[in-house]
């Protein structure tokens, strides 16, 4: 079988191939590309929907270089955009679904076309298409989403494609199901997002999106109230404010780079202000974690490091020298994101889980 994967991002869509010639056998990758888009064709359109045509047509020169047809593809996934809180899982894109996604309902974000070009890909072939374990996943108990003034809720947005795909296959690696584990998972990549999973739910998380939790190359995490204040009301508009928040603060605001090698670089030429900054980040990362513990009343099987941060060793050395006390540690470093739809859709593909309805 050959499975489609596709994730849209601001400035590109990442997408993949992959083949499976039987049910013990490895999935493949077979073909692989990030597709720049260019930036003034993007400023011409002026919402989401209007760049399907243009993000569709390139996935089809994509595949026809590769020499795949798309009737000879079985499954059609792509990544879950911003739409309404929902548990985890894989669900048939329908429309409801994509009424939603193409109106931004619920928020805008480029996501928002995996669903819409999948499903555009798949109808021509006379398929359906699917997503998985969108940002919106809510499993949250209610205890975690007081936030301590009446009125306001934790929501939850966090990196659950990713964690939900590294926690399987841990599951599957030490022969124990998902769901009667109890595993913190930190995905540690642009943004932030740290869950405690409790037998299959993820049932406390940070929310990445709009800067809770620790520091990351770009967000700023959890702020002083006070501080915030002082922002909104300091000359910023409010759009200028989330923009702070969701792409130039953290490490960046500090360093001027989001990139943590070249951080790495500035650590072995002694930049000290670099050492300071890497030192609070690995502060927070340890402190969220620890928190998270303290939920887990002694019964965490395994600590999961991912997300492209977890390749560096200079965050990576300090960060378990902290954590290591707490318990067992596994590492799958990058973000895999087009590995764990593909995941997803062989496993429904193979009749071992069942698909939802939005």
């Amino acid at each position: 079988m050959r499975i489609l994967t596709i994730n849209p991002g601001s400035t590109s869509t990442k997408v993949a191939v992959f083949h499976v010639a039987n049910s013990k056998a490895k999935t493949k990758r077979i073909a692989k590309a990030t597709i720049k888009h260019d930036d003034a064709k993007m400023l011409k359109f002026e919402t989401l929907a209007e760049q399907l045509p243009y993000r569709q047509t390139l996935i089809e020169q994509f595949l026809k270089e590769y020499d795949l047809e798309l009737d000879t593809i079985q499954g059609f996934i792509a990544r879950g955009g911003l739409l309404r809180p929902l548990q985890g899982g894989l669900y048939r894109v329908n429309d409801t679904m994509i009424k939603e996604l193409t109106a931004n309902e619920h928020g805008e974000h480029a996501s928002n076309l995996g669903g819409l070009i999948a499903h555009a890909l798949a109808k021509s072939v006379g398929k359906d298409a699917y997503i998985a374990d969108p940002v919106v996943v809510d499993e949250m108990d209610e205890t975690a989403k007081f936030t301590g003034l009446n009125g306001y809720t934790r929501r939850s947005l966090f990196h659950a494609l990713n964690q939900k795909a590294v926690s399987r296959t841990y599951a599957d690696e030490v022969g124990i199901p998902y769901e009667k584990l109890h595993l913190i998972v930190a995905h540690l990549g642009g943004g932030i997002s740290i869950g405690y999973h409790k037998q299959g739910r993820v049932v406390d998380v940070n929310n990445a999106l709009d800067g809770d939790g620790p520091m990351s190359p770009e967000r700023p995490g959890t702020l002083p109230v006070n501080s915030v204040i002082e922002m909104c009301y300091g000359g910023h508009t409010k759009e200028e404010v989330f923009k702070i928040i969701r792409k130039y603060g953290g490490m960046f605001s500090y360093l001027n780079t989001k990139d943590a090698e070249e951080v790495s670089d500035m650590l072995a030429d002694g930049r000290v202000e670099a050492k300071k900054v890497v030192n609070a980040m690995v502060h927070q990362i340890a402190k969220e974690i620890g928190s998270l513990y303290a939920l887990t009343k002694g019964q965490l099987d395994a600590i999961i490091l991912t997300g492209g941060l977890a390749y560096n060793q200079d965050i990576m050395m300090p960060l378990i020298e902290m954590i290591d006390h707490l318990g067992d540690i596994t590492i799958y470093p990058g973000e895999n994101e087009l590995e764990a739809l593909a995941f997803n859709m062989r496993a429904f593909l193979e009749e071992r889980i069942t698909p939802k309805e939005y």
